[in-house]
């Protein structure tokens, strides 16, 4: 089976630390041309715009998209119009109502849509999910917490409206959250602290529940220093679930059940030419739900202004 040509557009950090290795690694694909109004990738044709690049190499046939979420609907739609598959780096649009329109215009056109959540993917997700579907839960606790300084530095689309702010990684969790837990669950209270010189949040702590009552609890933080906290924590009547390291490793009452390398992005592509080769989508916007109803529902606290 002949690869499928691909494209990418933004050539930034997550682009090079993450897209193009697993591409590289991936038979199904071929990378046939990149646009981005900065960045370059050696050995292929690069454009400024995603216009200029769809004109110029017909043969493309799926196109990659890791801008910032508020610039990713207009690309998304540019694609999908000119009858190319669509990947979407997380999360996948800046409102919920951008992304069901493309939803609508690639099934309309018989095209696949991936909203990608890497998160997802991480080795210990669906052993997390498998245990927690035998168990009664009794709570959970999700703290996400990381230094915006090294993750982020000098990126400025973060802090603007529709960036999200610690939603950016806080997403990653609900991710992971609406993935293993058996119900939906929704939020009932939240804080989100704005520094004075930001339009989008720095922390966030956000109270959920289920139908049936479940005790959930989030604490997002960009100001984490030394050691990065990526845990979410499961009193179960089997015992405390630890799923931590960002779904890498997962332990019961302190026993390990399950460790394995991080494969997430190359595992997302593995996916993305899955449901290509299927002529199916794969967009859940349950995680980006949570994070508007965070903005609705919460309580703003404006804190010191932050520089990075």
């Amino acid at each position: 089976m002949s690869p499928i040509h691909l494209a990418l557009v933004g050539v930034g950090k997550i682009a090079r630390d993450q897209h193009l290795p697993s591409i590289e690694k991936n038979p199904d694909f071929k990378l046939v041309a990149a646009a981005s109004r900065h960045g370059t990738v050696d050995g292929i044709t690069n454009f400024k715009s995603i216009e200029e690049m769809l004109a110029a190499v017909p043969e493309i046939e799926a196109v990659s998209l890791c801008m910032p979420p508020q610039y990713r609907y207009q690309a998304a739609h540019t694609a999908l119009s000119a009858g190319k598959h669509v990947f979407l780096e997380k999360p996948p649009g800046a409102t919920l109502s951008e992304v069901e329109d493309l939803q609508a215009l690639a099934a309309s056109r018989g095209l696949s849509l991936f909203a990608s959540w890497h998160s997802r993917y991480a080795p210990a997700v669906e052993s997390a999910k498998d245990f927690l579907a035998s168990t009664t839960i009794g709570s959970m606790r999700v703290i996400w917490k990381e230094d915006v300084r090294h993750w982020h530095p000098n990126q400025e689309w973060i802090w603007q409206a529709g960036g999200l702010g610690v939603f950016d990684p806080g997403i990653n969790a609900l991710s992971i959250v609406t993935h293993i837990l058996p119900r939906p669950v929704f939020i009932t209270k939240a804080t989100l602290e704005f520094p004075e010189n930001r339009d989008a949040p720095i922390a966030a702590d956000i109270t959920f529940t289920d139908a049936q009552g479940l005790d959930l609890s989030a604490e997002f933080d960009w100001r984490q220093t030394g050691k990065q906290s990526w845990d979410i924590i499961a009193e179960t009547d089997a015992g405390r679930m630890v799923l931590s390291e960002g779904g890498a490793r997962m332990s019961v009452d302190g026993v390990l059940k399950h460790e394995e390398p991080e494969q997430e992005y190359p595992m997302l592509y593995r996916r993305f030419a899955e449901i290509i080769r299927a002529g199916r989508s794969d967009v859940d916007i349950a995680p980006l739900r949570h994070v508007a109803d965070a903005f609705m529902l919460g309580r703003r606290k404006f804190v010191d202004a932050f520089y990075d």
